[in-house]
């Protein structure tokens, strides 16, 4: 397990002059333009797709409608996700509704459940204990956790990109028993929106495609999702120093994010999410204004002496991958 090695500095607040620095520039302020033609375009894509599925009818074309409908299941994911941080509205019930139609009635997922687990995630990101996209299930993210595991953590990182094709069905197994034992609010409405998403797309499936297609359909649509939707977190945090407990806010998220360079069609793809260290210091902030905090927050972190992390897509995801057979090291060493 890698721990942090920069300690915070004497008492004062750094992150209090950076978000000075950052309100000055007007990052914080709302962008209704922005997400009303993204969400218009993503709607149309929505919409789009499932006709084009209904028009093409009974053909294995509908596996490429399948491959369409799979970034943009992933690309609403992404929209719910700036829901939930309230970037998009300001107060917490238009963002709320607007993120239970994305969520549970758009791509199957509870809202509710996602919504706690990612505030965890980021109140103690990459925190062994206490931040649940880090905790020991299906891949182990420390040593600690890895001993006594057997061959899948042995050998996880060959697993990884295999097993994100199942993040899509996993994150629907887990709001379905997140509604079942009462760990998430308003569940009569979450669990009827659930269940309209779930019943409408398996009565699609098999109201226009022969059997084979239908399976076809949802192997190639539920995996792709699963994967697109690993893809875009995966270099976050994976890989990256783990809290002590003894840092202050901004080196906390800091140390703990890795940020990926690119273009703005790598905005795109990944929802404004490679810029996940400002994304974690300002969650708020909207996704179009992250580009332009990025050099002032990189500039801060130089002059304070707080490493940042920045890199290439590709490099982000081998960054991981190391990691994750790192962990497995002692389970494949001989034993004595």
């Amino acid at each position: 397990m890698t721990t942090m090695a920069v300690r915070p500095r004497a008492a004062g607040s750094d992150f209090a002059e950076l978000g000075r620095r950052i309100n000055a520039a007007g990052l914080l302020q709302r962008q209704p333009v922005y997400y009303a033609v993204r969400l218009s375009l993503v709607a149309a894509a929505l919409i789009g797709g499932w006709a084009a599925f209904f028009v093409i009818g009974s053909s294995w074309w509908t596996v490429a409608v399948a491959v369409f409908l799979a970034v943009v299941f992933a690309q609403i994911a992404l929209v719910a996700h700036d829901l939930a941080h309230r970037q998009v509205f300001r107060t917490n019930t238009p963002s709320r509704r607007a993120g239970l139609i994305a969520g549970n009635l758009g791509i199957g997922m509870s809202y509710g459940y996602w919504m706690d687990k990612h505030t965890k995630h980021h109140a103690n990101p990459n925190h062994d204990d206490l931040d649940p996209d880090v905790g020991p299930g299906v891949l182990v993210w420390s040593r600690e956790a890895a001993q006594g595991k057997g061959f899948l953590t042995k050998y996880q990182a060959y697993f990884f990109f295999p097993l994100l094709t199942l993040l899509g069905l996993s994150l629907r197994k887990d709001s379905i028993r997140a509604l079942l034992d009462g760990t998430v609010k308003r569940r009569r409405t979450e669990g009827l929106l659930l269940a309209i998403h779930l019943i409408a797309y398996v009565s699609a499936l098999l109201a226009v495609l022969s059997p084979l297609q239908a399976l076809a359909f949802f192997v190639v649509h539920q995996a792709l999702f699963g994967v697109y939707l690993g893809l875009t977190f995966a270099p976050n945090h994976k890989g990256m120093p783990h809290p002590d407990g003894s840092e202050d806010f901004l080196r906390k998220q800091v140390l703990t994010s890795r940020n990926v360079r690119g273009s703005r069609f790598v905005d795109a793809a990944l929802g404004g999410l490679n810029y996940q260290i400002e994304h974690h210091l300002f969650p708020a902030m909207p996704t179009p204004n992250l580009r332009k905090a990025q050099p002032i927050v990189q500039q801060f972190c130089e002059e304070t002496g707080v490493s940042y992390e920045m890199t290439s897509l590709t490099d982000s995801y081998a960054q991981a991958l190391r990691h994750l057979h790192e962990v497995g090291a002692d389970l494949r060493r001989p034993r004595s």
